[in-house]
């Protein structure tokens, strides 16, 4: 029913936000035409009195579309209180046998392909979702076969029967969900869909797996707090006595993971002390090529002098403070706060020092068999260049010290997430 009533408010939000772009569309577009007449009288006088009475009318259809579109959501939101009501009280989020295993012939089920659609919806207007406090806005919440966790002592007893003392947290991409850590598990093991990355951990290193779920269409920064935050909470609640901890982030992910290291170092929190290494895998560490082509794309068609042109850029602007993050890789408030995030070629990422005594890794692709190929050197992974997954970069000023790191031939940005290798 939570996700029913967030997808109903989004319907409806759709309606008003479809009326305020067509109704600003129309007014520039009529603005545009009475210019044409302004030099010429008597045509500017007749050209405002035709105006004047065509915008009282368009003022009252769009005032009116407004009206009834309101008026719908009221009652339907009332509606779905009854029906939300007849069903009474919804169960206990504790119950863990309602987990849906997280395994990769889930893929294609009714609940993998909502978690999706949610999670879609999440990373390109998250931050939309949630200024609005629409209830299909996922929150920071740690998650176990398909399931969230609330961190309390049994809550987690329950959820980890065989928990080590080592902890590596999986942070999952944009528009993703912790579902992204099975991707082809039954291609790469046989046929074996419970095996992946997080069980291989556990099974080769002895580290216990835990899954995050987040909001990526909020700032890097913000989550990234949120997660520092979120691990904070788990040595105490945590089945045995946590002695090390690692964070493992796949694209976006690996930003996030950077920043709640970085956060949980400046805030003193207690778990940065068991921190011992922090992966990006397929991280665009130095920004994302194809957001800097959509930014482009955006700035140029603003710069157009014509309605047409207005709307596509306002749609494409419309795109989450996440999905702009990835432009240049921000991670910090300090690179976007106070800042105009629709500036052309206006990089304000930070030099941040890495922690001390912590390994910081990279692993990147691309799609070439030879990392030399132009078509692998241009690409990378499709999504990633090899020298921003890298942190490698002309100014050494911006370069990220990693302490290692592993080019994979001939995948792409979605393989590397729980290939083998």
């Amino acid at each position: 029913m939570r996700r029913i009533r967030g997808f109903i408010d989004l319907v409806f939000d759709v309606v008003d936000e479809t009326n305020n772009l067509v109704e600003l569309t129309h007014d520039e577009v009529v603005a545009r035409s009475v210019r044409r007449f302004a030099p010429v009288e008597p045509l500017q006088s007749v050209a405002k009195v035709v105006t004047g009475i065509q915008g009282v009318i368009a003022t009252t259809v769009f005032k009116s579309i407004r009206g009834i579109n309101g008026a719908t959501r009221r009652s339907v939101n009332a509606l779905t209180e009854v029906v939300e009501g007849g069903l009474g009280q919804p169960l206990a989020s504790d119950k863990y046998e309602l987990a849906t295993p997280m395994q990769s012939s889930a893929a294609g089920s009714l609940n993998w392909c909502v978690d999706y659609l949610q999670a879609s919806l999440n990373g390109f207007w998250g931050d939309y979702l949630n200024q609005r406090n629409n209830a299909l806005a996922d929150g920071m919440t740690l998650r176990s076969n398909g399931r969230e966790l609330s961190i309390s002592r049994a809550t987690l007893a329950t959820a980890f029967p065989n928990a080590t003392n080592k902890v590596c947290v999986l942070v999952h991409g944009l528009a993703s969900t912790e579902w992204l850590w099975t991707f082809s598990s039954a291609a790469y093991y046989d046929g074996d869909t419970t095996t992946s990355f997080g069980s291989r951990l556990h099974d080769d290193l002895g580290f216990t797996p835990v899954y995050i779920r987040y909001n990526t269409g909020l700032h890097i920064s913000d989550n990234g707090q949120q997660l520092a935050e979120l691990i904070n909470k788990l040595p105490d609640c945590y089945p045995v006595p946590i002695e090390e901890i690692a964070l493992v982030g796949h694209s976006m992910g690996g930003l996030v993971a950077r920043s709640a290291a970085s956060y949980a170092s400046a805030n003193n929190l207690s778990w940065v002390n068991y921190l011992r290494h922090v992966a990006c895998v397929g991280a665009p560490n130095l920004g994302a090529p194809l957001e800097k082509a959509v930014h482009l794309l955006t700035g140029v068609l603003r710069r157009v002098d014509a309605a047409g042109a207005q709307v596509p850029a306002r749609i494409l602007n419309s795109r989450s403070a996440g999905v702009k993050d990835l432009r240049y890789g921000y991670t910090l408030d300090e690179e976007w706060l106070g800042k105009d995030p629709d500036a052309v070629f206006a990089n304000a990422r930070l030099d941040i020092p890495l922690i001390d005594g912590v390994g910081y890794y990279f692993f990147a692709a691309t799609i070439s068999k030879d990392i030399r190929h132009p078509v692998g050197r241009l690409l990378g992974d499709l999504l990633v260049r090899l020298p921003s997954a890298a942190g490698k970069t002309k100014n050494k000023a911006r370069r990220i010290p990693f302490s290692s790191g592993r080019v994979f031939p001939g995948m792409s940005h979605i393989h590397i997430v729980n290939h083998p290798d």
